[in-house]
């Protein structure tokens, strides 16, 4: 995160795809700009975690590596977001970076004594999508040294993820995948597949049927005394009750019985 010391390395690779290109729903355009980065698995991580939330307007302002949107280290660790670092630009200056830009929000660890007001991400997200600016940007600093005041003094806001307040170390593309988050949530975020109906519970003469089916087994297995069955029978009854088994269910279980009394009448070796 800019403004935060960072490791080197990003998190495992998994697919992210998202079905919406730049900007959103609402129509605000969003970019994610990064300030002299220094490792190129950082920048082919970082576009993972933007297209995984459906952004895809990325800038690097000044990188170590003048090539790094075409580094195989970058292309590895983007794993599927390749098409993000097709569509990415390399500038000079934070100056060219902004071009457009109508709403800055810095990424910061510590609050600074002189500059924008400092605010948890959803604080300051959920507001400013109701607002409606037409372009936000979200500015990170270098990997070592995060932010420069000055750079931070130009924002509208600075926003600070809060962390373990013992370590609050994050790395670049996991801040910005937490950023990324929090914005397209107030933007109104993805819609959730739906979840599949859970199957209907078996009738109760599907149930009986079942539980004949299991007395007599387990008597063929001599787990159950016909002359002294207790409540045996009784508090299965209640099991299968309470566990409400599918007709496929009870298919299963019927055919465990049977396996049980074939079993029972096999000749003992």
């Amino acid at each position: 995160m800019a403004g935060v010391p960072v490791d080197r390395e990003a998190g495992p690779s998994c697919p992210g795809e998202s079905p919406h290109r730049a900007g959103d729903n609402r129509g605000v355009q969003t970019r994610f700009i990064l300030i002299q980065t220094s490792h190129a698995g950082n920048v082919g991580a970082a576009a993972r975690a933007m297209k995984v939330m459906g952004f895809e307007d990325l800038v690097l302002v000044a990188p170590r590596w003048p090539d790094v949107l075409t580094r195989q280290e970058t292309l590895d660790r983007a794993s599927g977001a390749v098409d993000v670092l097709q569509r990415a630009r390399t500038v000079a200056t934070l100056d060219e970076a902004l071009d457009g830009v109508t709403h800055l929000c810095a990424t910061v660890m510590t609050a600074r004594d002189f500059g924008p007001p400092t605010r948890t991400p959803r604080e300051h997200l959920g507001p400013l999508a109701a607002q409606g600016d037409a372009s936000v940007a979200f500015l990170f600093g270098s990997e070592r040294y995060g932010m420069r005041n000055e750079d931070v003094y130009r924002c509208h806001a600075a926003l600070r993820i809060p962390t373990n307040p013992g370590y609050g170390s994050l790395n670049l593309a996991a801040a910005m995948q937490v950023i990324a988050y929090e914005w397209r949530m107030s933007l109104g975020g993805f819609d959730v597949p739906a979840t599949p109906a859970a199957p209907a519970a078996a009738d109760a003469q599907a149930l009986s049927g079942m539980l004949q089916h299991w007395e007599q087994a387990l008597v063929e297995i001599g787990f159950l005394d016909p002359a002294a069955p207790k409540k045996l029978m009784p508090r299965l009854n209640q099991l299968f009750n309470r566990a409400q088994p599918t007709a496929e269910e009870i298919h299963i279980l019927r055919g465990v019985a049977k396996s049980m009394a074939e079993a029972a009448k096999k000749p003992r070796l």
